[in-house]
């Protein structure tokens, strides 16, 4: 069985993968980062989502000798010109501190009407092999942005991003709900013919829709 790595240490989206993969019927092994601690994280200096997925996937893939997928997510706000994009992780000043990014993020949008509040969680997924070979798929969550977070489910912007069609912000949804419309799940999801693709793995055939690309 072919082994894939992804370059995270985070169980959660380990098992979210794991379970796309398994539901495509490929037959893969995946495993997080976790398994192969003597590889240093690697520091995302690209300019796009896609650019620091692709960093992440090759520098894995040639540390471990595996075909590696990585991935780059973020908010994209219309009205900032899609900032904070890249840098959604750390746009408060320092990386990760969920709560000072949010409250930035709301501030500076104090004063934007309802009618200009459009958004959207974009998120690149790369496949990289140890050869060179590589291949990039994205995916959207658009929707509008709250006043006021809402809902103490997910993570970073999730409290304020209502999804198109939702009366609900995504930290409202059940994990569920949120994984079957996320950016993030539509990437993954995007990927599987890529690996069946690149890595000749059993499965059923099936083409990714619009539904899965968020295009």
């Amino acid at each position: 069985m072919q082994r894939l790595i992804l370059a995270t240490r985070n169980a959660n989206k380990v098992s979210e993968l794991r379970a796309i993969l398994k539901g495509a019927g490929l037959s893969v092994e995946l495993v997080g980062a976790e398994e192969y601690p003597e590889v240093p994280d690697v520091p995302e200096t690209g300019v796009t989502f896609a650019e620091n997925a692709l960093l992440k996937a090759h520098a894995l893939a040639r540390a471990t000798g595996l075909p590696a997928i990585a991935d780059d997510s973020g908010l994209c706000v219309d009205v900032l010109g899609g900032v904070p994009g890249i840098f959604s992780a750390r746009w408060a000043g320092r990386h990760g501190d969920d709560k000072a990014n949010l409250d930035l993020l709301l501030a500076q949008l104090a004063d934007i009407t309802d009618p200009h509040r459009g958004a959207h969680f974009a998120c690149a997924a790369a496949l990289a092999l140890p050869d060179g070979t590589e291949r990039v798929v994205e995916g959207r969550l658009p929707g509008t942005l709250r006043h006021a977070p809402a809902g103490t489910g997910g993570f970073g912007y999730d409290p304020i991003l209502q999804p198109e069609g939702e009366s609900r912000t995504c930290a409202q949804l059940t994990p569920e709900e949120k994984n079957a419309i996320s950016h993030r799940g539509k990437a993954f999801r995007a990927l599987v013919p890529v690996i069946r693709d690149l890595l000749g793995a059993r499965g059923g055939t099936r083409t990714p829709t619009s539904e899965d690309t968020g295009t």
